[in-house]
């Protein structure tokens, strides 16, 4: 089903549509299908819950977008809407797309849900609206393409794109047109919701990862399989979690509160927003218990000196990783 809803900021076709394979914590977006259109004329806010997917929606809804960025008439210039189009491509598919810089086997949809369209899974939309912003990691003011090329580096553990390269103009112009309609420097209330509330985070030396195995093995297993690197359910393909082809130890996906904060809300596909705040981080904990490739340059973030307390791969926080046994395996 179609419909045309008129935001007061924007006019935007806001479609279903079926994806054949699609990136999940893993999934791969290749190809999109629209299933028709409708219209009317609601009229909502830029701060709209129904402007994103809900994020109670479960693995059914995987393929699910609300703005098509393959449907007709997305820009009046053929030209950007071609790069908008090879934007959307890439952040589903970068292996194919960017393959140059990207070293590893996820994506940007592995933690932007429905290529960045869903409720307290990252979502995208309005974000660049955001851009420039102050960002305590790099204690400076960012860029959009800054962010970008710090997920190529750390997500997906390889190398950032140039600012004048067609990977980067790509993501750029997809990025820019889910924010058409948002005033510079608006910031949408559902960005920034992926949060442990810091009265309920859990002392990592506290936390118990032969527990956090159990809740993986009985919550997330059945789609990323015990060894973490994801099993084939057709509708979608989850990928690794941990081991070679997972992101580095620099990604934010590496600290134990902060990947808790997406667990919380965005997992398990099957009934999202069911686990409470301590089985997500102790799931969290059992997943950033184990080997992951080696960002080089992690000492020269927070060079403020005020590092994250739950960044277990860090030496200047932790001399040793806290999680780690004797024997150098995982616990």
């Amino acid at each position: 089903m179609t419909k045309m809803k008129q935001t007061g900021l924007r006019k935007m076709t806001i479609r279903k549509a079926s994806l054949n394979a699609v990136t999940v914590m893993g999934l791969t977006v290749v190809a999109c299908t629209p299933s028709g259109s409708a219209s009317s004329d609601t009229e909502t806010t830029a701060q709209d819950p129904e402007l994103l997917i809900p994020s109670t929606a479960t693995l059914e809804r995987v393929g699910e977008l609300l703005y098509d960025p393959m449907a007709d008439s997305i820009h009046p210039d053929p030209r950007m809407a071609s790069m908008i189009r090879l934007g959307f491509q890439i952040s589903q598919d970068p292996q194919t797309y960017a393959s140059e810089f990207v070293g590893n086997d996820l994506t940007c949809g592995n933690c932007h849900l429905n290529a960045g369209q869903r409720d307290r899974a990252l979502p995208l939309l309005g974000v660049a609206a955001t851009f420039p912003q102050y960002r305590r990691r790099d204690d400076r003011l960012v860029s959009l393409e800054d962010r970008i090329g710090g997920c190529f580096k750390r997500s997906m553990n390889g190398t950032a794109p140039p600012y004048d390269h067609p990977v980067m103009l790509a993501l750029d112009a997809y990025l820019n047109w889910l924010s058409e309609g948002f005033a510079m420097g608006e910031r949408p209330a559902w960005l920034g919701q992926n949060e442990i509330a810091v009265e309920a985070r859990i002392p990592i030396e506290e936390l118990d990862v032969n527990r956090g195995e159990e809740l993986y093995n009985l919550h997330c297993a059945p789609c990323h399989g015990l060894d973490g690197q994801g099993i084939d359910l057709i509708l979608a393909k989850p990928g690794p979690l941990w081991g070679p082809l997972s992101w580095n130890d620099g990604a934010g996906a590496a600290r134990i509160w902060k990947l808790a904060g997406y667990i919380k809300h965005a997992m398990p596909l099957t009934a999202p927003g069911t686990l409470t705040d301590e089985e997500a981080q102790l799931i969290s904990a059992y997943v950033n218990s184990h080997e992951r490739p080696e960002y080089p340059d992690k000492e020269s973030d927070f060079p403020d000196g005020t590092r994250p307390a739950d960044a277990v791969y860090d030496t200047l926080v932790f001399s040793t990783h806290p999680l780690m046994r004797s024997d150098g395996r995982r616990p």
